[in-house]
């Protein structure tokens, strides 16, 4: 007899079937147990009437792997309006004891710390696993829209000798007696991949060191960057941002509506033009509305952020806000800077819901700017030889963002701490599990 899901249960109702999954806890009455069986598909509850049956249930640690046939009864107090009957059961892999994290409830409890410890068994809650199957669908999602539109998928090293975006917040490493660092982002090699493709895309893991422990970083997460040439300006790169973000919103909603209905969420409705905002406006709507001194500062603040998410709300109905031409001098070499505002750059940053979810702009594209900029930065251009030889040779106008897919999936379920959108989650004291 084929395995069957519990989910498939009210399509066979009358038939004998075989499920499988985890004993994920039992109920002992005087004459009848009633066992609850968990798979990927949700629960189904076993009908335990016989006396030796009923004993043998009763010594299963919760989480037993078990196999159960049995007949498929209509019952509407049952999860799912059926349970089975007259069952049989073997145990496939037992339970050594009780787990750690009581899966039984309709939320998980515990602590943070302890599901992050512990999350082995923490991640078979289905509220966890949902979180999950929205990652899976938005990286389908942002696959798919750029893959539209032309974009070639492109993967690059992780191990880098030079710190990609400067800094000290770098990861460095012993290779084969060298000094190697893992790559905080893949923007040099997708910048140079516009020479041969004009359009690219990577989704992999990039590395920071950050040196604070907050609840919206991570020292691994999931990068999701493009790069794409032959553009008008940075506006032709935040049409693409916003097509790729459509594209994670509607597979969302396509792909994991199970999951959203689980975890009761909304997900945005991307606007066929999101609102945008200058950096400078933005500071003097900041400072009239709330009485604090921005104007002049060089970033947003992650309060300056959270009153642009409440302010786009109210003034668009938007939950998304580009806001344009931040100072040149908090954002990298590469950046082309604003010709008609000097000080300001042609970048960007993406808000959702009050948080920047991405980072993008125009970059420079001739040989002798970078060289200049570099100069202007301090920094010397030996290590960037290999990058600066395809300008060397002729690049296009060209311009891209990178995501950080935590963010998206924080925002979008309304968690507290990004470590919940992560699976295995590094930051500056955890390296286990």
């Amino acid at each position: 007899m084929q395995r069957i899901l519990t989910a498939e249960l009210p399509a066979n109702v009358g038939r004998r079937v075989r499920i499988a999954g985890w004993l994920q806890q039992q109920r002992q009455l005087s004459r009848v147990t009633f066992a609850v069986v968990r798979d990927r598909g949700g629960l189904a509850q076993v009908v335990v009437e016989e006396a030796g049956a009923r004993d043998a249930v009763a010594r299963l640690a919760p989480e037993t792997v078990v196999e159960v046939e049995g007949e498929v009864v209509e019952t509407p107090q049952a999860p799912g309006g059926v349970e089975l009957h007259h069952p049989e059961a073997r145990v496939i892999a037992p339970a050594l004891e009780a787990p750690p994290i009581d899966l039984r409830r309709p939320a998980l409890k515990e602590q943070l710390p302890t599901r992050l410890t512990h999350a082995a068994v923490a991640l078979r809650h289905p509220r966890a696993r949902a979180r999950f199957a929205l990652v899976a669908a938005s990286l389908a999602g942002y696959r798919a829209a750029l893959d539209a539109l032309g974009f070639v998928e492109i993967t690059t090293p992780k191990l880098v000798g030079s710190a990609i975006e400067g800094g000290a917040n770098v990861f460095e490493v012993d290779y084969f007696g060298r000094p190697a660092y893992l790559a905080q982002s893949p923007q040099l090699y997708k910048q140079t991949m516009v020479g041969a493709f004009e359009r690219v895309y990577e989704c992999g893991p990039a590395f920071r060191a950050e040196p604070h422990d907050t609840a919206r970083h991570l020292a691994e997460f999931m990068s999701l960057d493009l790069e794409v040439g032959f553009i008008e300006d940075y506006r032709a790169v935040m049409r693409v941002a916003r097509e790729a973000v459509a594209g994670m919103a509607d597979a969302v909603r396509s792909r994991a509506s199970a999951s959203v209905d689980l975890l009761g969420i909304v997900v945005p409705d991307v606007p066929a033009e999101i609102p945008a905002v200058h950096f400078t406006d933005a500071q003097r709507l900041i400072e009239r509305d709330t009485g604090r001194e921005v104007v002049g500062e060089p970033d947003l603040s992650p309060a300056d952020e959270r009153w642009l998410g409440d302010w786009t709300t109210r003034e668009h109905g938007s939950d998304l806000l580009f806001v344009v031409g931040y100072p040149m001098e908090k954002r990298p070499f590469y950046t082309h800077p604003d010709p008609g505002q000097p000080g300001f750059s042609w970048s960007f940053d993406l808000l959702f819901r009050g948080v920047e979810l991405l980072t993008g702009g125009q970059r420079l594209h001739r040989y002798d700017d970078y060289v200049e900029a570099l100069v202007a930065r301090g920094l010397s251009a030996e290590p960037f030889r290999a990058y600066l030889e395809a300008f060397r040779y002729g690049m296009p106008p060209h311009g891209g963002f990178g995501m950080a897919l935590e963010r998206w999936v924080a925002q979008l379920t309304g968690v507290s701490n990004i470590r919940d959108a992560r699976l295995f989650p590094r930051d500056r004291t955890r390296l286990d599990p």
